[in-house]
Parts: C-alpha cells; structure tokens; sequence
C-alpha cells in the first residue's frame, strides 16, 4: 500500500495519456500498437482517438521514428523479410514499409552473411549441413538469393 491508501499496482489509476506516454517511454510505438493497448482502458473508442490525435500533433507518436527504431534494432540480426512482417504487424503504412524493406535489400547479403558467421563460421561439411545453414538464414527472413550467395560462397573458400 502506498501512503494514500491505494493499492501499489503499476498502472493504476493512470489516465488513458498517462498510460500511452508509458508506452511510449519504453520504447516507440506505433499509433495501431497504442490503439490495441489502451483500447481496453479507454471509456470511449472517441476517448482513445482524441488522446492519440494530441500525442501525434505533439509528435509523441512518430511512424518514421517506429520505422528507424525496428531497423536499427532487427537488421543486424534479421532479413528484409522478418522486419517487413514485424513492420506490418505494427500497423504501419504499407509506403513507408516498402521504403524500409528496400533500403535494406542493398545490404541483405553482408547482413547474411554476418548473421551466417556468428552461427557457423565454417563451410557446410555436407549437403545435410548446408541445408541446415539454408533453413536458419530463411528463419531469420533473409531471401533465397542471399541465402544461396552466402552459403555458396563461404562452400567456394574451401
């Protein structure tokens, strides 16, 4: 208990703007992710919206900031293809994915290839192995193409 008397409970008694600004403190959120969070707190889906409305004209909720946020945290570690998808998945404009997803197909091979050496390191023994190094590359997004170059060419060193 705290020393009004109200329970100690993260959350509680916030306003709805109390809560988004929570949200956002931690780390960029999309106006679509706030919406499915709060929905639940709100009074009134007009309540939501006219919070959210104030949060964007103050630039709290930024949809290129969500978009250079998820890069820089996914690419080192992902392909164009996962980071399109977590892209969506947040309710982002399907332009300013598609801009994302392009300006990262330009280094899709060296980010593979990177990704690729942290796991492995070492060329596939066999065809057994070089398809397991395929399908852990296809899990983390990366396109066939890249896929086939990095583990083509790391095969071609021997």
């Amino acid at each position: 208990m705290t020393p009004d008397k109200t329970p100690a409970v993260p959350g509680f008694g916030l306003s709805l703007k109390g809560r988004a600004l929570r949200c956002l403190a931690q780390r960029e959120h999309s106006r679509t992710e706030l919406e499915r969070k709060l929905a639940a707190h709100a009074e009134s889906p007009e309540q939501l919206a006219r919070v959210l409305d104030d949060l964007q004209a103050k630039d709290f909720i930024s949809e290129a900031r969500v978009v250079e946020s998820v890069i820089n945290r996914r690419a080192a570690r992902f392909g164009a293809a996962r980071i399109r998808h977590e892209l969506q998945g947040k309710g982002l404009a399907p332009e300013a994915v598609a801009e994302a997803v392009s300006s990262l197909k330009a280094s899709e091979v060296e980010r593979a290839r990177e990704v690729w050496r942290r796991k492995f390191g070492e060329p596939a023994a066999d065809a057994a192995a070089r398809g397991k190094q395929m399908r852990f590359l296809a899990a983390r997004g990366f396109g066939a193409e890249a896929i086939r170059r990095v583990v083509r060419a790391e095969a071609d060193e021997l």
